[in-house]
């Protein structure tokens, strides 16, 4: 099996009226992985809603941007570049920007897969590799 870098702009852009997602490493796409690993971008003011993922843990790593994060029924909690949520499998969360510009997150699953879930949001349109996200202003 050859090993190389994976190149961001062979994968396409999940977006929604929340940010974008890109998932790099995937199960169905790099041969031998078992799980996901992704960045995600929260538009300012902006978040995704409570959900879980039952049959997969969740890490969160902030790179950048400020935000609220939500996990299970605990109180929620600000988070900035270089914090780490843990979420576990089947545990309700969600983030929330709180700032002025995007928050960046890495997102990995495990076992990976459960991005594949956002394909149902009623917001989702994907974004074709190599081509860039257009932003629109409210």
């Amino acid at each position: 099996m050859r090993f190389a870098a994976v190149d961001p702009h062979s994968r396409e852009t999940m977006t929604f009226d929340w940010g974008s997602a890109k998932w790099y490493v995937q199960p169905d796409a790099v041969p031998g992985a078992g799980l996901s690993f992704g960045e995600v971008v929260l538009n300012p003011g902006r978040g995704h809603d409570r959900h879980n993922h039952p049959d997969a843990e969740e890490v969160l790593y902030v790179l950048s941007g400020t935000g609220r994060q939500m996990v299970g029924d605990e109180e929620p909690f600000d988070v900035s570049a270089g914090d780490v949520v843990y979420v576990p499998r089947a545990v309700f969360h969600s983030t929330v920007n709180t700032g002025w510009a995007p928050m960046r997150l890495i997102a990995v699953y495990n076992p990976g897969g459960e991005e594949a879930a956002l394909r149902s949001l009623p917001d989702f349109a994907a974004v074709p590799p190599g081509e860039v996200p257009r932003v629109r202003r409210e």
